[in-house]
């Protein structure tokens, strides 16, 4: 008769062990989803004269759209601040400035005198029986308008005129193209900040995932259930998707620095409140 005898030790053993890896894998991926610092990007410098305020945050694991204003907020603010349009709209202050000058130049070719004359000027025959004088014409105020047209003013000004407002209505033009422009761009980087974050979400995920395969993997090296070569495996794929990651999150904060730029405004300000 064949007698099977259980070793209650060694199930309890592979079943802790089991419940270890399990509880370690768990707290893995539950520090991943609970959005710890690798999913918060930050923007700003905090320094000396700067407070901790100037220092911004963006969660990776909420849409962009929720987190900034809405676009056309967005789009209002940068037709304010936007470094391009302040710089157009002084090139067409400065242009209606010489529209205005232009208008009024013609008065430089018209002047005006005035003088007042006194003391013993008077008029004096020379002939006849007496010598008195017979006025003082010389003495009171004198005043006297002088104006001077030259042909340029007749036949060059209407030109000059037409040339100065052609110039005031291109560059409020070219304001108008810049604008539109500006508004395009904005779409494009918005959308790709968006694109962005959400390769980087999935990205994070899996690093999440290949950190806790790699933590499984030591724990199971330990024990000698695997190979080093197999360790070297895991940590092999954890550095690859660590390196994707960080690039995916590269080319997220560039596009996030792009669209701050165009808007000249910093991003806490961009953030809803």
């Amino acid at each position: 008769m064949n007698i099977s005898i259980f070793r209650p030790q060694r199930v309890a053993k592979g079943r802790i062990s089991l419940f270890i890896l399990l509880t370690l894998c768990s707290v893995t991926v539950g520090y991943g989803q609970s959005g710890g610092l690798r999913n918060r990007v930050s923007f700003g410098t905090s320094g000396p004269g700067r407070s901790s305020v100037d220092t911004s945050y963006l969660d990776v694991d909420q849409d962009i759209a929720g987190q900034l204003l809405p676009f056309d907020e967005l789009v209002k603010l940068a037709a304010v601040y936007s470094p391009l349009l302040r710089y157009q709209s002084e090139i067409v202050n400065g242009l209606s400035a010489s529209y205005d000058v232009t208008k009024a130049q013609i008065l430089q070719n018209a002047g005006a005198s005035a003088n007042y004359s006194g003391g013993n000027q008077s008029i004096i025959p020379l002939t006849g029986p007496t010598r008195d004088p017979i006025g003082q014409v010389a003495n009171g105020f004198r005043a006297g308008v002088d104006v001077r047209i030259s042909l340029f003013d007749v036949f060059g000004r209407k030109h000059l005129l037409r040339q100065a407002y052609s110039n005031q209505r291109a560059a409020t033009i070219q304001k108008d193209v810049i604008e539109m422009q500006l508004r395009r761009d904005l779409i494009a980087v918005y959308q790709d900040m968006i694109t962005a974050q959400q390769i980087l979400k999935i990205r994070l995920t899996d690093e999440q995932a290949s950190l806790a395969a790699l933590r499984i993997a030591e724990a199971e090296n330990q024990k000698g259930r695997i190979t080093t070569e197999g360790l070297a495996a895991a940590n092999s794929r954890y550095i690859e998707t660590r390196a994707v990651t960080e690039q995916i999150k590269g080319d997220f904060l560039k596009n996030v620095y792009f669209f701050e730029t165009m808007m000249g405004v910093p991003m806490q300000r961009l953030k809803r409140r």
